[in-house]
């Protein structure tokens, strides 16, 4: 490591103001503060020291994505190879969804990456280092027959819309990885929805069968339409049903979550309380919900299908676009999860739930936050004249 700092240190001047390659200067600045912690120290004022800046908290939250990941590159191979007939070994399966996956997150971290160094050069600032989660969260929440044209198409309006308009990292207001998903649902509908786009029906580099029209119904799908759910309970938990690429496996994100908690990187109460509220939603609907086969769906089955798990521990406790005050948080995931069982059961066209919620969610987290704050200092206040 020392090898590298110095030389670093030693091609550093051709990337200042100045220099020969000076107008890759964020991008010198993006790479050396990926890698090393920056040794810049205060000069004047007041502030505050941490031993993790920022970088290191986005790393982290990529690394608690990787069991979520790496089992959804397995479980495409697995839906393609059980759904075209074709007999294939562990290594066949994960090795088709890796080559199935990886293109989408090249090209999720090309265009994402690509434009932000853009206008952090035009800008004169440093890269703002927000998309190294969101280039990895955006191949996991999209179908895998999603086209790649389409993708850089999707992520280039929210790295641009949702969020460099606001001014860039920690000042957006929606979550970005979320506004691609919701982009993509709206703009083309038809590659977001129905059977056929769960499940990869092309063999690719000689692995697996081909099958044209190949179709596969999610568990929500299912229950959508008042069918009866095929997949066991057990299948929920591992994740081996036809889904998004990272959402499918409870276990898989679980294990993030755990990394999640245990760096004290996502909050405990807005993920809980997510749980919390999805379940009481489900338990109501339960006992006075329509007669639908969504509305009559058990409660747990709510919390592990769809992207109700993968939304509640990597999506609600996302720091900058959710609530802040440490009661407010309670109230912001309650809301995420009852509001995202009322969109599935209410609103048969879209089964989903959890991308529209947690969207909705990030609206009203400024006025949770503020009504919390205006508590407290009437509260305080109240203390005050009563001491007097």
């Amino acid at each position: 490591m020392n090898a590298l700092r110095n030389y670093l240190d030693k091609i550093k001047p051709n990337f200042e103001e100045g220099g020969k390659y000076q107008a890759l200067r964020s991008v010198f600045d993006g790479f050396e503060t990926f890698l090393f912690v920056p040794n810049a120290t205060s000069k004047t004022g007041t502030h505050i020291h941490d031993a993790i800046d920022s970088k290191r908290i986005m790393s982290l939250v990529v690394i608690a994505l990787i069991p979520a990941l790496l089992f959804g590159m397995y479980n495409v191979g697995y839906q393609h190879f059980t759904h075209t007939g074709t007999e294939g070994s562990f290594c066949e399966m994960f090795i088709y969804g890796f080559l199935a996956v990886l293109p989408k997150i090249i090209v999720s971290y090309v265009v994402g990456l690509g434009i932000e160094f853009v206008v952090a050069q035009w800008k004169k600032e440093e890269i703002q280092e927000g998309f190294l989660v969101s280039g990895m969260l955006i191949p996991m929440i999209v179908p895998v027959e999603c086209p790649l044209w389409m993708l850089a198409v999707a992520v280039a309006f929210s790295v641009i819309f949702a969020k460099e308009v606001f001014g860039g990292t920690g000042m957006n207001i929606f979550n970005p990885a979320l506004i691609t998903r919701a982009f993509l649902f709206f703009a083309y509908p038809a590659k977001m929805s129905g059977d056929a786009v769960w499940v990869s029906g092309s063999s690719i580099f000689g692995l697996g069968g081909s099958v044209d029209g190949l179709t596969a119904a999610t568990p929500l799908g299912q229950a959508s339409t008042n069918v009866d759910i095929t997949y066991s309970l057990s299948d929920m938990v591992v994740g081996l049903i036809p889904g998004s690429i990272g959402e499918t496996s409870v276990i898989a994100i679980a294990i993030g979550a755990v990394i999640l908690l245990w760096t004290g990187v996502a909050s405990w109460k807005t993920m809980l309380s997510v749980f919390v509220g999805g379940a009481f939603m489900g338990c109501v609907f339960n006992a006075i919900g329509p007669d639908t086969a969504m509305a009559h769906m058990p409660w747990y089955e709510h919390l592990c299908l769809g992207g109700f798990c993968f939304g509640a521990v990597f999506m609600a406790t996302d720091p900058v676009t959710s609530s802040r005050t440490e009661n407010g948080k309670f109230v912001y995931g309650f809301l995420i999860g009852a509001m995202a069982i009322i969109i599935r059961v209410l609103n048969p066209g879209y089964p989903e739930g959890m991308m529209l919620a947690i969207l909705l969610m990030n609206i009203f987290a400024p006025l949770i936050d503020y009504v919390v704050v205006q508590n407290n200092i009437s509260r305080r206040a109240k203390r005050a004249l009563s001491n007097h």
